[in-house]
């Protein structure tokens, strides 16, 4: 994003509405994802995942679920507070600082990139895309989540008169782009089409691209019975066109 649009928000003091939180609690909502990754990453022979990436890994929570899948995970984050806690909680992994526009790795050496809610806040994204696709090995998968242009929220909160309010906002991603970008500068959101063009050049294909609802965990949490309706009525939805209107948008994609 444009220098002066991080001085601004350094500005405001928002790391988190520039960079995003991780998921400090693991939930019914990462059990979910964890299983469509597992779905769609390759084992090997010994039914092992190989080696894993971890492209912004928090805290280090997806990183310490899918150690037990693989013979070696790795991951890097920006934020040295956060990669603090992910060592803490997956010592055995290799993490370091890094951005995901430079990635500190060889080429053609993961089995698995997991990206996960975590392009929409990099400074280049094509770039960040096209280190995934380095550094995956010949049939090696990326498994991607970015937030959905048609969600009817903004989950990531807004500005208003330089003012940053956290929190989901209703219809701001259905703005032209140049009121929606100014109610949230700090973070993008990608249609189907937006995202796939990331890699475009790149020597991968996709697998698999759909979207997926939230898990509703604070919504089960606070009203059990709303939320797992919530969940029953969204879940059947992804079984049909109206899956467009997720949360996230996941796609794999398979290095050639």
């Amino acid at each position: 994003m444009a220098a002066d649009l991080t001085h601004d928000l350094d500005l405001h003091g928002e790391r988190a509405a520039r960079r995003g939180n991780p998921s400090f609690v693991w939930r019914a909502g990462q059990d979910r994802r964890l299983a469509m990754i597992l779905q769609w990453a390759k084992p090997n022979a010994a039914g092992k995942l190989g080696q894993v990436l971890v492209d912004g890994c928090g805290v280090g929570s997806y990183v310490k679920t899918l150690q037990s899948s693989a013979e070696q995970v790795y991951g890097i984050d920006i934020e040295p507070e956060h990669l603090s806690r992910a060592v803490a909680n997956a010592p055995q992994a290799h993490l370091q600082i890094a951005a995901g526009e430079h990635l500190p790795y060889p080429d053609n050496f993961f089995d698995l990139v997991l990206s996960h809610e975590v392009l929409e806040h990099v400074q280049d994204d094509h770039l960040a895309a096209a280190e995934m696709a380095r550094v995956l090995k010949p049939g090696g998968r990326a498994v991607i989540f970015v937030p959905n242009r048609l969600y009817p929220f903004e989950t990531h909160g807004h500005y208003w008169r330089g003012v940053y309010h956290f929190g989901n906002t209703p219809l701001i991603n259905y703005l032209p782009d140049p009121l929606r970008n100014q109610l949230a500068p700090h973070v993008r959101i990608y249609t189907a089409g937006g995202l796939r063009n990331l890699f475009i050049g790149q020597p991968v294909r996709v697998v698999h691209h759909t979207q997926i609802f939230p898990g509703y965990d604070n919504i089960v949490y606070r009203r059990p019975v709303l939320g797992k309706w919530l969940r029953r009525i969204t879940y059947a939805l992804e079984h049909s066109p109206l899956t467009v209107l997720g949360l996230s948008h996941l796609l794999v994609v398979e290095k050639a």
